[in-house]
Formats: C-alpha cells, structure tokens, sequence
C-alpha cells in the first residue's frame, strides 16, 4: 500500500502540483490542455477535497504570526491546512499572500493554489472615482484603464480575483449601492462592463495569465438594482419584461467578454433567493448563455436562505444552493460542513460536485496558479507599483472626465486665473478622506488631494477658506452609523464673512464618503446635516455661488437648482478629488460629463428614469386633473439622464436617416452634423435614442441605442454616423425570446435624453 500510494503521488506531481519540485516540472507540461490537466487533478481528489475547494473564508488570523489558537480561527486553519480551502478573501499584501498561499501549496496533500479575492471596487490603493462617476465619463478607455491600474495594484500585492464590476442596473437613487454601477441603462451599463472587464481581466483569456492582470467578478445575478424602496437586502419584485430588457443585458454583456466569475445576490426573484435560484444559475447563465466560469455566493448568502425562510437549515440551504449553481460559498461555512455528508447519503449528486469544482479549477489555471502559485507575490513588484506617478496620473485623467457641469449661469465658470477672490466654503472642502467614497478598504485614510489643496496650486487668486459647519459627529467609519450635524453653526458667520468679501464662492456639500454603498440607503436625497441652511446662509450674503457636489448617489437639490446659478457634480472621485476639481474650476479641463443617473426634483419620485413606459394618459389633453402626473411637483427629473453641459455649446443639424422603409436585417444608417459652437475646444457625447412605436409588448418611450464621444475645436464641425441592426432594434419577450417586429420607429439624436433632432423610419 505505501508503495503504490509513493508511485500515484509521484505521478501526480509529475503531471500536476503537490511540491516546489513539482512546481517546476509541471512547466514542461504548459501545453498540455487544461481541461486535460484538470482530468488528472480531479482523479486525485477525495471527495472532501473537492468541497474543499468550493469553501471560501475570509481572513481569520495574522498570517505571518503564529498559528491561530482556540475558537473559529483554529478550525478555518485547520481546514487550510487539510486542503479544505479553495480561496480566501481580504488576504492582501505579499507577504500575507504568500503566507496562505505557501500552507495550500506546500502543507496540503495535493498542494492545490489559493485563488486571492477582494473587494477592488474602484481602485486599490489609489482610487478612481467611485463607478457611477466613472460612468458619467461616457469613456470606454477611460473607464477601461481605470480598470487596468487596479488591476496592476491589486496583482501587485497578491490578489488575483476582484469582486467586481457591479453591473446592476438601478433606477433608484435611494439605494447606496448604485455608487458601484453604471447607472440606469442597461445600453450604457452593458458597454461598461464590458469596459471594466477587459481592463481586469485583459482583451481575450489568454490574457489572464499575465501577472498584471486578475479575474473579474459580474455582480450581482440578479435583479438586486431593483430591491424594494431602495432598501439594501430587500426584496425584489419585477415583471419579466424588466428581468430580460433590463437587467440581465449587462450580465450577458459581461459573459460575451468573457468574465470569469459571476456573484449571485442578496435578493429573492419570484419568491425564490438568487442564491438558490436555478432558473438564473442554471436555465439562464450555465444554461443559454453557457458560461463555463464559476459563481461565488455573496458574503454568508447561503446561510441567509434560512432566514429567507427557503430553507429550514444549513444542510436544506446547502443543498439548494448547490443544486442550483451555487459553486463556492463566501463566509456561510455551510458547503465544508454540510456538503459531504450531503452527497454521501444522496441528497445531492456528486457530479454537481464535480462541475463546480471543474470550474473553480478552470480558473485557477488560466491564472497561471498551477504554474506558479506565488506569481503574484513579488515584493519589488509591490513597492514599484503601489501608488506611483503612472497611477496618480491615470486616475487624475478620469477623474477629470467623471465631473458634470450641471447649471453655468452668469459665467461664473470657469474661474479667472488671476485677480479674483474666491471664498471656499464647506466641510467637505477640507477632507481628505471623504473623497475617496465607500469601497476603500485598501486605502489609508485621508489620503484623498482635498478640493482645498487643488485649488492652491492657482495661486494667483486670493483664495479663503471656512469650514462653515462640521458634516458629522463622532465616528465615522465603514461598520458604523454615521450621525450628522444639525445643531451647531457656529462657523457660519466667518463663512459669511468670507463670501461677503468674494468675487466668487465655491461651496462644496454633499455626501459623507460613508453616506453611500452598501446599506447605505436613504429616505432624504437632500443635502445632509446642516448643508442646505448653510447654502442659503451664503446666498443671502452673497448669490455668486459654485456649488460643487460631493456624493455617492443623485441627490435631490430643489432649491440650488432654482437658485444657484453655477452646479457641478464631482462626485467622490477618489485618490486625485482636489486636483481634478481645480483643473475644471479654472478650465484646465473642459467638462465634458453626462449623467448616468436621473437626478430627481424630490426622494418621492423615486424610482425615477429616462426610458420608462408611456401610460395611457400621458399628458393633459383634456384639460383636467385626470392624467398621469403629480398635483404638487413636475413629473420630470430635476437633471435627466444623459445631461450634462460644456464651457462650450454644441449645435446639432441635419438629421438623416438613409432610407425611409427597412426590411428586417438590414442596417438602418443614422447621421448627423455636430458643431461646436462655443469659445472653447471641448468634448461631446452624442447620443441616440429609439422608440418603437408599436409593439406585441409596450416598449420605452426612449431608449439609448447608440453613442459616440466626439473632440471638438471651437468652430469645429463632424458628421457622426450610427449604424442600428436587429440588435439595437429588437427585444425581449416574456419567455426571454429576442424579438424584432415591423413597424413605425422613432429616432431622436441630441446631448441628452431630454432634447434633439427627431426623425423616423419602416421597419418593414
């Protein structure tokens, strides 16, 4: 027996991994196929092992000390050792990375790799802006590049799986979590996660196996955008016409470029957790789509279908959620203590098993972990790439392309250069840590340029700052409340002083970084705290007011609206907030930003959005109360979707649309003539929209079909063509079936959701 076990472990690490010297013979078998080498790895894996591999823990001890003693600490590393683990989360850091990675790799039986995931949501160590503001950039590039400097950090320090991009659609400003999406489009959403993925991930799979490069996650499967109030972790409820048209289009988006990884939700659909939903997992993802990566939980949601009342105890939840792909458990412990005894007595079949920890393995191997296990554990490669100048510069670039220029009355922007005094007021003006948004768990603390700090780099202005009032009281960190100040305003009146004495006021209000993601939701979309008296406080001395807005959602800004005369929304834009502010205060930058969320008039239009559905009394045609709107405010969004201005202004003429009638298949050809019109260069997202005027389901009153990012000089004129096929003018069914019918077209081509150039075409 000793023998043959000597030969079959011999053998394997031959072929496979169990050893460094086996690490090293393995590299003359890179060509064999993976599918091949996960053959043989398979072969050689007890069943516990496998469940092993589907388990995922978080960080539970200090990796580089001693042994955890005692408690929950002592059993997850006990389990590590036996070869129970197949990832870890949190772990980051060289030297912590390679501590794990060294016990998986060289402590087991069959040295199997750790993948390394964590929350890189927008950024590492230096932040981009949060990703509903780099959505607002309409920049693919951009946004792409984005992806690829937190790749290159997070890679640096030992991770290899991100827990991102969130691709949730949401039309619901109330819900923290849309700071991490792409807003309320799912045309729109879909070319960004496309964008976020390969900048994780790199342009084709081949790619992952870079060092510089790490597994994407689409998140979350599915429907959470649409939770119940805006309520974090609450219930969804949603027709299938908003399932297939809606939400899904970014997650198939996701899957056609190739990521690798999907997380399911915290959510029910159709009364039924996304965890243990089989219709999303395997009808739809592994199914129809035929995604061949691995899902991961989110955190303890297999445990949670308890609590959902889906399951009566952990083995039912574990046996749901297994059943219906569910392949690794993040933090509910139930897959390593439920698992095996499941499959033993029949409840779950093992090559449910199998597939799942095939597809765990996939991924590991297209890492390059087989291959070499510590490739991302290369300390001079840290130190290199943590923060340097090439990062700093890269996410000062999109932070400039996040902000939008929301209002710009009285040509108060952008701001001279010279000879003026400027009053900045606001908290928010001086914090260097609030900037840097919600999903900065890798990051210090007040390392965000303050808005403060970038505008002292022009210094041939008077510049004079007040705090005016404090945002918070107490604390604030991520796993508390925050509690804001309402009471004192004592710093009003030298606030007041200053802007009497200015030429010009920049106040910056709005969101404490805490204010936004997950549970984070509100019921006030208003300025918080004491913000909106400070505000009017500064009007009454002084109306020449910049309000800059610092937030993680949109927020409800009635009064500004109608009184400031100049609004830009800088968001929480990240490690290079100051700077990226100041450039396009004072021109450096010409905005060229549009939402990609509605802003509504107050939280009680909530949800609010662009491509909604026409009722069947739209407007006051007969002159009565009896038609769909509100009795006491407009039913239009304050800012709609796709708006945003420039410090120049772009003309639009000359609509064309090359034929009137199309047979089905056949390309529709849309053009127009875009002129700069203004005094400076300056950059613009032309947008198309359709309606389909009648259909076999009531469609969109618009829908964004198409867009293109244009430069401009002054004076400036370019034709712009858009080519629309089946797959911008068709739609799903309730089935899921992908419809195009004949009929009637709208075409409408402007800056925004709200205004252009109107033209329509036969589909015959």
């Amino acid at each position: 027996m000793i023998h043959k076990r000597v030969i079959n472990i011999g053998l394997y690490a031959l072929l496979t991994i169990g050893t460094i010297n086996a690490q090293k013979k393995l590299h003359l078998n890179k060509t064999k196929p993976t599918e091949e080498r996960i053959d043989l790895l398979m072969k050689q894996m007890t069943l516990e092992e496998k469940v092993g591999q589907m388990n995922q823990y978080n960080g539970f001890w200090e990796v580089t000390g001693p042994a955890p003693k005692g408690g929950n600490a002592e059993l997850k590393y006990k389990h590590l050792r036996d070869g129970w683990v197949g990832s870890m989360l949190t772990v980051r850091g060289v030297k912590e990375v390679r501590a794990v990675q060294k016990i998986a790799v060289e402590e087991t039986r069959l040295g199997i790799p750790l993948i390394i995931g964590f929350d890189v949501i927008h950024g590492y160590k230096t932040l981009s802006p949060i990703p509903l503001a780099e959505a607002a950039s309409w920049d693919m590039e951009a946004i792409k590049k984005s992806a690829q400097i937190a790749a290159e950090e997070a890679s640096a320090v030992g991770i290899n799986w991100t827990f991102g991009p969130n691709v949730d659609i949401s039309n619901d400003a109330r819900w923290g979590r849309v700071m991490e999406g792409a807003g309320e489009d799912p045309y729109l959403g879909s070319k960004i996660a496309t964008a976020r993925i390969t900048g994780f991930q790199g342009d084709s799979r081949a790619d992952l196996a870079k060092v510089n490069t790490i597994a994407a996650c689409a998140k979350h499967f599915a429907a959470y955008g649409f939770v119940e109030s805006g309520r974090d972790y609450n219930t969804v409820d949603i027709s299938n016409s908003k399932l297939y048209n809606t939400v899904l289009p970014p997650f198939k988006a996701a899957a056609d470029a190739g990521v690798r990884t999907f997380m399911n939700s915290f959510n029910i659909l159709n009364g039924i957790p996304a965890t243990g939903n089989s219709f999303l997992q395997r009808d739809i993802l592994k199914g129809k789509w035929k995604f061949d990566g691995f899902v991961v939980s989110d955190w303890a949601s297999v445990r949670e279908m308890i609590t959902h009342g889906f399951a009566k105890d952990g083995a039912e939840a574990s046996k749901k959620a297994v059943n219906a792909g569910s392949d690794m458990d993040m933090e509910s412990h139930l897959y390593v203590e439920e698992l095996v005894n499941l499959v033993k007595t029949g409840e779950v079949k093992e090559s449910l098993v199998d597939d799942a920890v095939r597809r765990i393995l996939r991924v590991k191997f297209e890492l390059g972990l087989f291959d070499d296990p510590y490739k991302y554990c290369d300390e001079k490669r840290e130190k290199a790439i943590i923060g340097n100048k090439a990062n700093n510069d890269g996410v000062l670039n999109m932070a400039k392309k996040s902000i939008v220029l929301l209002k710009n009355e009285k040509g108060l922007l952008p701001l001279k250069k010279s000879g003026q005094k400027i009053a900045l007021i606001g908290a928010l003006a001086n914090d260097k840590n609030s900037p840097l948004g919600s999903w900065r768990i890798a990051s210090d603390d007040n390392t965000a340029v303050s808005v403060l700090e970038g505008m002292q780099q022009y210094k041939d202005n008077q510049l004079t700052y007040e705090k005016g009032s404090d945002l918070t009281v107490g604390k604030t960190t991520f796993l508390d409340e925050l509690v804001f100040n309402t009471t004192d305003t004592s710093g009003f009146e030298a606030a007041k002083k200053a802007a009497a004495n200015a030429d010009v006021i920049v106040m910056v209000l709005g969101e404490h970084g805490f204010q936004s993601g997950e549970a984070r939701s509100r019921t006030n979309l208003d300025l918080p705290g004491n913000q909106q008296e400070l505000l009017e406080a500064i009007y009454k001395v002084n109306p020449n007011i910049v309000l800059v807005l610092n937030n993680g959602r949109p927020l409800s800004i009635p009064w500004a609206a109608t009184h400031i005369p100049t609004i830009v929304e800088a968001w929480q834009l990240g490690t290079q907030t100051g700077n990226a502010v100041a450039q396009v205060l004072y021109g450096d930058y010409n905005p060229s930003g549009k939402l990609p969320m509605s802003f509504p008039r107050n939280v009680g239009q909530c949800p609010i959005y662009y491509n909604n559905y026409n009722t069947g009394r739209p407007t006051d045609v007969d002159k009565n109360v009896f038609w769909s709107h509100y009795t006491d405010v407009e039913k239009t969004p304050q800012f709609p979707f796709g708006f945003g201005l420039s410090y120049t202004t772009f003309d639009y003429k000359n609509l064309k649309i090359n034929k009137t009638a199309f047979a089905k298949g056949e390309p529709v050809q849309v053009s127009v003539e875009v002129t700069n019109s203004g005094n400076y260069d300056g950059k613009e997202v032309v947008q198309l929209y359709i309606h389909d005027e009648s259909a076999s389901l009531a469609r969109p009153v618009k829908e964004l079909k198409g867009f293109e990012l244009i430069d401009l000089k002054k004076g400036e004129t370019k034709t712009i063509i858009f080519m629309l096929t089946d797959k911008e003018l068709g739609f799903f069914d309730n089935d899921g079936n992908y419809l195009v019918e004949a009929g009637i077209f709208k075409i409408m081509v402007g800056g925004s959701s709200d205004k252009g150039l109107e033209g329509s075409f036969e589909l015959q």
